[in-house]
């Protein structure tokens, strides 16, 4: 026996059908509905029932499971067994999510300030739930040029995507000052979302904008800062995003304390979801600001190293009322006098000190060289296996042997090393008499290959006019002219490089004129 529910023409019955049914199954099979499992009957949904032991089913457009019911001998007349029950897979959590979801939380909430896609890893690898990005640090880095405006929406937008990208934990990118009036807000705020931004940080500084710590910021007026924010809400609404807006007045070194905290009013009323004035001199302006609204998140930023705001730490802030604390030039200015370091001893004749550096096994781990090599076996097949051994095996390794070495049996897949002699090479010039390019038979060429996990595969000097035999030693220099650089050369001293590349296997080739 078989009947089919859920036609337009029978919607009404079908409706009180799935109702009876549900209480079927709940009576005859208590543990469906229980946290361990749950059946739906969503009005889409249609389904078959027949005398079968093993023929009730649920679907919908929705993915299906199957469960298994033990039978009992009380059971209903379908005596079904079988269920395969609508449900639908949770999508995954959006950054703009997690951020407001560790907004939710106790506590105050460090977030240290990256500028690229190596300093956020570093950031995640730390155990940080969230970071920012520093347009002062992106324009240190980036450009090697000061904060003061330089930085376009575009090259914000760009690296702001690789850092995204690089974590997973939720970054709040900074904004400036929008990059132009409301509409520019707006295509600013869009382009974040789609960069993976879970916040933005839009600030009242007029253009061209410049450090909130430095001199000589100006804002703009009242109506058009809040503008501003309204803008980036209709941004959001538009986009069918969450992401968080974060206001920035810088009012308080511009104008007055009391004008930012206008606005900061302003600023939650026009829908910004936390609030952040910059600069502000003592610990007593920290409080009167965490008043504002206080349900409404504030956000402290402890510019390290000299700025106008006093240092505190994170149980103060908590007690001052913070929620969110930025560290901007923490890894910006570590790296700094990092490389100052190491330069210095470079220069000095010496390399850094093994205690200043990680180890390049430390270097690999962390840039995920280990992750993409165990991930790489996953997609390794017998071809591609069978070429890496042979370039392994017989291209980039060159066995010689002596007058009294034993003679060794060559099997078919041994490679054919071809003996070059002088008397071939007076058949090619070698005695000065054929040509110009003649004369290069007195110099050597050094190859040397180093692979993608930086030990040495060979280092070998042949005759320099072994033209034809190079490219048998190293496929990869089949198409260069290696003859029109030796001729560019000939009058070079030696140690000369003439090729530094690396190949599609990630060696790195290098051919050096001795």
């Amino acid at each position: 026996m078989g009947i089919q529910l859920g036609s337009c023409e029978n919607k009404a019955k079908g409706i009180r059908e799935r109702e009876r049914m549900s209480c079927v199954l709940q009576q005859q099979y208590p543990q469906v509905g229980s946290r361990d499992c749950s059946v739906s009957l969503p009005h889409s949904s249609c389904f078959n029932v027949s005398s079968s032991p093993s023929n009730l089913t649920f679907g919908s457009r929705l993915h299906q499971r199957s469960l298994t019911l033990p039978h009992k001998s009380n059971a209903s007349p379908f005596r079904t067994t079988r269920i395969l029950a609508a449900y639908s897979a949770p999508p995954p959590e959006s950054p703009a999510k997690a951020l407001r979801r560790i907004l939710e939380l106790p506590g105050v909430h460090q977030g240290p300030a990256c500028f690229d896609g190596l300093s956020a890893k570093l950031v995640e690898r730390a155990g940080f739930q969230y970071c920012f990005t520093s347009g002062f640090s992106i324009s240190a880095a980036r450009l090697g040029l000061p904060d003061t405006g330089f930085l376009s929406y575009g090259e914000m937008v760009d690296q702001g995507q690789q850092i995204t990208q690089a974590v997973s934990i939720p970054v709040i990118g900074d904004g400036d000052n929008g990059y132009g009036n409301a509409m520019n807000v707006k295509r600013t705020v869009k382009g974040y979302i789609r960069a993976g931004f879970a916040g933005i940080l839009l600030e009242d500084q007029v253009s061209p904008k410049a450090c909130g710590h430095t001199q000589g910021r100006k804002v703009v007026s009242r109506e058009e800062a809040v503008m501003r924010i309204k803008a980036a809400v209709d941004a959001r609404k538009e986009s069918g995003s969450d992401i968080v807006i974060v206001a920035r007045s810088d009012s308080r070194q511009a104008v007055s304390l009391e004008e930012a905290l206008w606005r900061s009013r302003a600023f939650a009323d026009a829908g910004a979801d936390v609030l952040f004035i910059d600069a502000l001199a003592s610990k007593e302006e920290m409080k009167a600001f965490c008043g504002v609204y206080p349900l409404v998140p504030k956000m402290a930023n402890m510019l390290e190293g000299g700025g106008k705001t006093p240092i505190l730490s994170p149980l103060e802030l908590e007690e001052v009322g913070y929620k969110l604390v930025a560290y901007p030039l923490s890894l910006i200015g570590v790296s700094i006098q990092a490389m100052q370091d190491a330069l210095a001893a470079i220069r000095g004749g010496r390399i850094p000190p093994p205690g200043s550096m990680p180890s390049f096994e430390e270097v690999k781990e962390v840039l995920g060289f280990n992750s993409y090599y165990e991930e790489e076996k996953r997609y390794y097949s017998n071809s591609s296996q069978l070429s890496s051994e042979i370039l392994a095996s017989s291209v980039y390794n060159l066995q010689g042997t002596s007058k009294n070495a034993e003679p060794k049996d060559q099997s078919p897949q041994d490679p054919i090393v071809e003996v070059i002699t002088p008397e071939v090479y007076n058949n090619y010039g070698a005695d000065g008499s054929k040509d110009s390019f003649s004369g290069i038979w007195s110099r050597k060429l050094r190859i040397k290959i180093t692979g993608r996990d930086g030990f040495e595969k060979l280092d070998v000097s042949i005759p320099a006019g072994f033209l034809d035999g190079i490219t048998n030693i190293v496929p990869a220099l089949g198409g260069v002219n290696i003859k029109e650089l030796l001729n560019e050369a000939a009058d070079e001293m030696g140690g000369k490089q003439l090729l530094d590349f690396n190949d599609t296997m990630g060696d790195r080739i290098q051919v050096f004129l001795e």
